[in-house]
């Protein structure tokens, strides 16, 4: 953001744009070709456990050190696993940021760095903020007054940028629950397309890439992908400006610490759930993943 929005919108588009592509090709092929219980997309499946395990167990050790943060993080896994509604992972993270607030509004922060200039002003970073907010309140009464199939997709894959926080993966469950049971595409093709996601470079949100392109072709591959990362960038621009301040107040910080806190439980509860019940299915696809595991976690090797 250095370089105004202008340079991070080239940044964005070079960082993702690859694995875009790559996802609404592999997803046009899986749709035409119908190979989706083809053996190596089951082991893609597996692959997917593994990377999601390594990347809780990394986020587990930096995010909750301290028992209080662990017990945020065991409240978000019992509180998501037992009511999985489209609300509750919301309410988790808002929970925990309040309980966050209170157990670390106190807590000391040790930040010499030098004030960060952005050159974004105050009044096109409110317009994002109001236009972030905006779009969260009126696209899913649009889509009940048009009924138009772009405008649910858009409304569902915006909602799903909107309200994950903490890391890619936190986006799988709220995926899972949005497209799968109303039968926009199969659990075989989510799961598929998720461990392709693991495999490609660039950040976890092109999957939505792939989604898009199983539901309406490469037009719906480009519109989800669009949907779903327009709440970052309005946030972050919408941000910018104030971030000096923020990143200096107690209160937020041991708000966010409570946040980080419950997106690990939030993500051992994914892991369990769509992914581990789904991919983990015998005894030898459990040795699979633990052979997997070890290289990853014990001998340092990378997958994809």
């Amino acid at each position: 953001m250095r370089a105004g929005v202008l340079g991070g919108i080239v940044s964005f588009l070079g960082f993702t744009l690859p694995s875009v592509i790559a996802l609404i090709v592999f997803a046009l092929l899986l749709h035409s070709l119908g190979f989706t219980e083809a053996g190596w997309i089951y082991g893609l499946k597996i692959v997917a456990v593994v990377v999601v395990a390594h990347a809780i167990l990394g986020m587990a050790k930096n995010l909750t050190p301290d028992v209080k943060r662990k017990t945020i993080a065991l409240f978000a896994v019992v509180t998501t696993l037992l009511w999985q509604t489209a609300f509750t992972q919301v309410g988790v993270i808002l929970v925990a940021g309040f309980i966050g607030y209170l157990l670390y509004r106190q807590h000391v922060i040790d930040d010499d760095s030098e004030p960060v200039t952005f050159p974004i002003s105050h009044r096109f970073a409110v317009i994002c903020l109001t236009l972030f907010f905006g779009l969260l309140i009126a696209l899913p009464i649009f889509r009940e007054m048009t009924n138009l199939s772009w405008v649910a997709m858009f409304d569902s894959f915006y909602r799903a940028g909107s309200l994950v926080f903490g890391g890619g993966h936190v986006v799988l469950p709220l995926l899972e629950r949005e497209f799968v049971p109303t039968g926009w595409l199969s659990e075989e093709e989510f799961l598929a397309g998720y461990g392709a996601a693991q495999a490609v470079p660039g950040p976890l949100f092109t999957f939505a890439a792939y989604i898009g392109a199983v539901i309406n072709g490469w037009q719906g591959g480009l519109l989800a992908t669009v949907a779903i990362f327009l709440p970052a960038f309005l946030l972050i621009i919408g941000t910018l400006p104030f971030w000096n301040s923020l990143r200096r107040n107690p209160k937020i910080k041991g708000a966010l610490m409570g946040v980080n806190a419950a997106v690990v439980g939030i993500l051992i509860a994914a892991l369990y759930h769509p992914i581990w019940t789904s991919s983990i299915l015998s005894a030898k696809d459990f040795a699979f993943a633990a052979i997997l595991f070890s290289m990853l976690v014990f001998w340092k090797l990378q997958l994809g």
